[in-house]
């Protein structure tokens, strides 16, 4: 089966080989938007818009995801700058916030779509002014919903979580084996066909 992986991010890359399926990557075209509650239901959507819209025209399978973080209300998507990062740290530092990473599968053949969501409660520790202007410039905040990323320095932020690790990183691993098993991807010697 020809699993297309419709993202240019290295973090879920790296994640899906992790399951061990052989995949491809083609870069969604999709623009993410304005974002709007229900929080579920949207990263889901937006998953969903980027995968059909690689299903357009390659592979048998398309998986495609779509990460935000939420706190009071608020979506963190990647910041456009220094500035804008340290204002996001600052705001995240100290309390809990929620990350939604939407997950689509559609069969190209079949037409068929499967979604689901994971949602993880992350709970950051206070920060200094001097810890977020060095995890800053470090490198890693600029190119993560939220300014952070929980797989390097950014691990230091965190105080603990709650629910899956991989959903906070990009992918949740164990709801995408089930969908791809869903689809006839054989995983750990099984697959749900």
């Amino acid at each position: 089966m020809d699993l297309v992986l419709a993202s240019g991010s290295p973090r879920r890359a790296e994640l899906l080989k992790r399951l061990g399926v052989p995949y491809r990557v083609i870069v969604s075209e999709v623009e993410e938007g304005i974002s709007c509650p229900p929080w579920s239901q949207w990263v889901q959507e937006v998953a969903c818009l980027k995968a059909r819209n690689v299903a357009s025209f390659a592979g048998e399978i398309v998986l495609a995801a779509d990460t935000i973080v939420l706190k009071a209300g608020r979506v963190l998507g990647k910041p456009a700058d220094e500035q804008e990062a340290e204002t996001m740290l600052t705001f995240l530092a100290g309390d809990v916030h929620e990350v939604f990473t939407g997950i689509c599968i559609v069969n190209c053949l079949t037409k068929e779509v499967w979604r689901d969501v994971g949602v993880t409660k992350v709970y950051f520790r206070s920060l200094t002014e001097q810890e977020i202007k060095a995890y800053i410039a470090s490198g890693e905040a600029l190119d993560k919903a939220g300014a952070y990323g929980i797989q390097g320095l950014g691990s230091l932020l965190i105080e603990k979580i709650e629910g899956c690790y991989y959903n906070v990183v990009g992918l949740p691993l164990v709801k995408t084996m089930n969908l791809l098993r869903k689809c006839g991807v054989q995983i750990l010697g099984q697959n749900d066909n």
